[in-house]
């Protein structure tokens, strides 16, 4: 289990154990491959991110994470599997995320993009993703990099 501050002051907790926060948690993050490169979305506030968002009602956090990718990047998944799972607990509120790892098997136009400017292909995410005002601020914390070392470690990248 790591913890760690986030962006905005908030207290994270991440595990890449199952499900240790929730069985059924109502936010996802899906980190993306698309012919060895990251697939990332644009955020039409908060700039460069993976694609996630909240489970809707009567649908699996599997299935959320499904449906966030093809809206928001136009990705077909061809894999995905749980990687783990991060808890923030904010001042007002405390948010349970699962995180996924997906391959994508095509990107397929779409006339709206929900909230973000589509797809963004990247060799690499950026050592200096945390200064960089062009990504998101859920870049920005230790649940990517951590995230992206345990992806390694699981699929030999």
């Amino acid at each position: 289990m790591y913890q760690f501050i986030d962006y905005y002051h908030n207290e994270v907790q991440l595990s890449f154990e199952d499900h240790p926060f929730s069985k059924d948690p109502k936010h996802v993050w899906v980190v993306c491959r698309y012919h060895d490169k990251w697939l990332l979305t644009q955020h039409s506030d908060r700039g460069y991110e993976f694609p996630g968002g909240k489970v809707e009602e009567n649908e699996t956090a599997k299935e959320a994470a499904i449906r966030e990718v093809k809206e928001e990047t136009g990705g077909r998944i061809k894999t995905i599997e749980y990687i783990g799972q991060y808890k923030v607990t904010g001042k007002e509120k405390t948010i349970v995320k699962n995180i996924y790892y997906a391959t994508i098997s095509e990107l397929i136009k779409q006339e709206t993009y929900f909230e973000t400017f589509g797809p963004i292909l990247m060799e690499d995410i950026p050592i200096s993703v945390k200064r960089n005002k062009q990504y998101s601020f859920i870049m920005k914390d230790d649940v990517l990099q951590r995230s992206l070392i345990e992806i390694k470690k699981k699929w030999a990248m």
